[in-house]
């Protein structure tokens, strides 16, 4: 390491210690620690996951996830869907105003709709409603002060979901004085439970409670959803890259909460000052299989692949016992996760032989990309399928390459085998379609059986849970069958927090700092 890169190590640490990184009294305040900065503070655009987590500190949308993975009014007081599924009718709550004091109305909905639409804003998600995916929003429109109307041109079971997702910002509604007189980006004006404070790039973003926010109905924090309220006057992102120091400042008292690498939980849970918060999140990691490259374009060499993998062990190994085995693209959390999905891969060296003997397997070297990102478990579970399947005759190799490096060659589809994490999707249809589709127009697509793909596309309009439940259940079978990747467990978003910390400050892997409160 070198001296720039250790002075820089030492002189956070330092300023951890001595709090002198806490600005507001320590009774008012937290101090929350991210591996990397924020991308922007413009919701759905030019961001990533630790971008989302703060952001949605601060904006809502009409829709929001629960944490059963279905989909709640927000900004919406309620929603009604026509007989025809065509079109979806927003009532407003009443008394809810943005941090600049305006009222919400329809008005900003529309305003807030049209700039997402215009290509030049960047949004994300603009593919998911233009028509480019299938999906076209054909009208927005506002009979009155407390009413939206949006038309779809084809009836669809995820166009709530997409607008709730929070890669896309949960499609926030803001206020136009978010952007500057030249429809530019300035600053988030929403009306979430905290206003957007101070973002000194590359050290931190402060967030200030909303005096005047109005909570949705409910008891407690439910996903994005139920009571919101904030109940600490200050909140500080402060940016972290290294896990050690995130564990010092934690140790320190100078972090009151932080994601930690999963070798350091078994410390933290053995130490009664601090309350570790673990759960199968809907983010899933798997091997991924290139179905097209000659040698595993056979199911039956995959299929040996996935009977020479204990995969309970693997993934005791690979997280530390932090994870739960789950073959399914339906996290435990879902109201789908059915007895069916609970089928799993199941370990069987006598099998293995008989299907290398089918597939023609002579020995060939399979290569396994994997990557050492700490917050992932991507090498330490190659290792460890490595010595599985050379166990069996496999001639299993590793492929260390760094994360954007992997990305691209993911993106290409230019792989074998690949150690790869995915984000969290929450609805079924669209944890599925995350890794299947055409490999000709998008090769990063890893399943692509006509079958699956016109039932992930059912799935896409069926709204009936049964009809869904049936069509989530038929892909799984297929996808055990098919191995095109090997689902092996689901993210457990390791987060510490100080005991002083009162309420579950983590949700699907991203801090959610309402609800929660300080021991006085």
């Amino acid at each position: 390491m070198n001296n720039g890169v250790q002075n820089m190590k030492n002189a956070i640490l330092m300023s951890l210690a001595l709090g002198l990184l806490a600005v507001p009294a320590a009774a008012q305040s937290i101090t929350a620690a991210i591996p990397a900065d924020i991308r922007s503070s413009n919701p759905g655009v030019n961001r990533d996951d630790y971008t989302d987590a703060v952001v949605l500190h601060t904006v809502e949308g009409l829709v929001g996830y629960k944490e059963d993975g279905s989909v709640g009014p927000l900004l919406a007081q309620s929603f009604e869907l026509s007989p025809d599924g065509l079109t979806y009718t927003f009532k407003l709550r009443s008394g809810v105003t943005f941090h600049n004091g305006e009222p919400l109305t329809a008005a900003d909905v529309l305003w807030s709709w049209t700039r997402y639409m215009d290509p030049k804003t960047e949004w994300r998600c603009l593919p998911e409603f233009d028509g480019r995916n299938g999906l076209k929003v054909d009208a927005v429109t506002t009979p009155d002060p407390q009413t939206v109307v949006m038309k779809i041109n084809h009836p669809s079971a995820i166009f709530l979901d997409t607008l709730a997702r929070t890669d896309c910002g949960m499609t926030a509604v803001l206020q136009k004085a978010s952007v500057k007189a030249d429809g530019s980006w300035d600053r988030p004006i929403g009306t979430g439970p905290y206003k957007f404070g101070n973002w000194k790039r590359g050290e931190y973003i402060t967030l200030d409670a909303f005096e005047n926010y109005v909570s949705p109905a409910g008891d407690k924090a439910d996903g994005y959803v139920g009571s919101k309220r904030p109940l600490i006057k200050e909140i500080k992102f402060l940016v972290v890259p290294d896990p050690a120091t995130v564990k010092a400042g934690l140790l320190s008292g100078a972090l009151d909460v932080a994601s930690v690498l999963s070798t350091d939980i078994p410390e933290f849970s053995a130490n009664a000052n601090f309350t570790v918060t673990a759960g199968a999140e809907a983010s899933k990691h798997t091997f991924l299989m290139q179905t097209r490259d000659p040698l595993l374009s056979k199911v039956e060499m995959r299929q040996a692949i996935a009977a020479a993998l204990d995969l309970p062990t693997l993934v005791a190994q690979a997280t530390n016992g932090t994870g739960r085995p789950n073959n399914s693209a339906i996290f435990p959390g879902s109201r789908y996760y059915s007895d069916i999905q609970k089928e799993a891969f199941a370990p069987d060296p006598a099998k293995v032989a008989d299907l290398l003997a089918k597939a023609g397997y002579k020995g060939e070297e399979i290569n396994i990309i994997a990557n050492k990102r700490p917050t992932a478990p991507s090498f330490d579970a190659a290792v460890v399928a490595q010595a599985m399947l050379q166990a069996v005759g496999i001639n299993a190799r590793i492929e260390v390459l760094d994360w954007s490096t992997q990305l691209d060659r993911y993106n290409s589809g230019k792989y074998q085998m690949m150690s790869f994490s995915y984000s969290a999707r929450l609805d079924p249809a669209l944890s599925f379609e995350q890794f299947s589709g055409p490999k000709d127009k998008q090769p990063r697509k890893v399943w692509d059986n006509p079958e699956a793909l016109e039932l992930i596309a059912k799935a896409m309009e069926v709204s009936d849970q049964a009809q869904r439940q049936a069509i989530f259940d038929e892909l799984h079978k297929k996808l055990l069958h098919d191995v095109p990747l090997i689902i092996y467990c689901n993210g457990t978003g390791e987060t510490v927090n100080g005991k002083r910390l009162k309420g579950t400050p983590v949700w699907q892997s991203k801090l959610r700092l309402w609800e929660l409160s300080l021991e006085q």
